[in-house]
């Protein structure tokens, strides 16, 4: 990181201060379960995490709409990251449009590993949190009868 110039406002120059809003955007009742299940392991409610569960033959367009709405309540300027739960559903297609570099980030493949590794790790800038992400989902895969 860059010094701060003197215009540069304190809450960013802060850390603690930014935090990467996370959305859920799956098949439902997959999100909400991710949701609760992560709050069972990390014992208290989870700030600006939200699911947009899709329903059987929910119209797209309704989706996209929904989801950029939950974006926007998400994104205190850190950005976004959304996850979906399968390449190629409805919730995943909707998520291609949504992708803004530095701003919304999109992965596919949702496992309770991925989420509680962006939960983790989302005081750091977007790409971070991402590959963070990505790597709690690969590294939560394990074979167990070895």
């Amino acid at each position: 990181m860059s010094p701060p110039c003197l215009l540069t406002p304190l809450k960013k120059i802060l850390r603690n201060d930014i935090m990467i809003g996370i959305l859920l955007l799956t098949h439902a009742p997959l999100g909400q379960a991710f949701i609760t299940a992560a709050q069972h392991v990390f014992h208290s409610p989870l700030e600006r995490v939200e699911a947009l569960d899709v329903i059987a033959d929910q119209d797209p367009a309704e989706v996209n709409v929904r989801a950029k709405e939950a974006i926007t309540r998400l994104d205190d300027g850190s950005g976004v990251l959304v996850i979906t739960d399968i390449m190629g559903g409805t919730p995943s297609n909707c998520c291609n449009r949504l992708a803004e570099p530095g701003r919304v980030g999109v992965i596919a493949g949702i496992s309770l590993p991925m989420l509680l590794r962006a939960i983790t790790y989302r005081k750091n800038t977007l790409s971070v949190v991402l590959e963070s992400a990505l790597a709690g989902g690969q590294d939560g895969v394990v074979r167990l009868d070895n």
